[in-house]
């Protein structure tokens, strides 16, 4: 006898298989992968951001410097090995990457804000009454019924 494939204990919900689909379709994991992937995505836009329109102009202010080629050499490269053996600290790369993080944070801080407006705005709204209960509406009848009999 052969064993069923995987996709029959997937489809069938038995045991790991099961436990796992529960857990990878639940609300909060899908939102996180695609909170994961649009994040990567906005880091990459913040990133070119910073880098093509920011630090150009900021570099030609302070003298036509590129900001991401700014380094300090602890020792310089040896022009007659094919080793590199260049040791510096790239100052300039921190830069872009500090204000491509100060970036990410405000706009961050900004939709967080807006957000927790957008639910201040929700809770402010009154709730609808709650149904009543099948008994409630029992007793509505009943005291509809009293009143008609009454009338009459």
């Amino acid at each position: 006898m052969t064993p069923p494939p995987i996709q029959d204990f997937a489809r069938r919900g038995h045991g790991f298989f099961a436990e796992f689909r529960a857990f990878a379709m639940r609300g909060n994991v899908v939102d996180l992968a695609v909170g994961v992937i649009i994040g990567a995505a906005f880091g990459k836009i913040v990133s070119s951001f910073v880098d093509q329109i920011i630090m150009p102009p900021i570099g030609l202010l302070v003298g036509r410097v590129d900001f991401a080629n700014l380094e300090w050499v602890l020792r310089p490269d040896n022009p007659l090995t094919k080793v590199n053996e260049k040791v510096a600290i790239q100052y300039g790369a921190f830069l872009n990457t500090l204000i491509q993080f100060v970036i990410i944070a405000f706009v961050t801080f900004v939709m967080v804000k807006v957000m927790n407006r957008m639910r201040e705005k929700e809770a402010e709204k009154p709730a609808a009454p709650p149904a009543p209960t099948p008994s409630e509406k029992l007793l509505e009848e009943i005291r509809d019924e009293l009143k008609a009999q009454r009338r009459a």
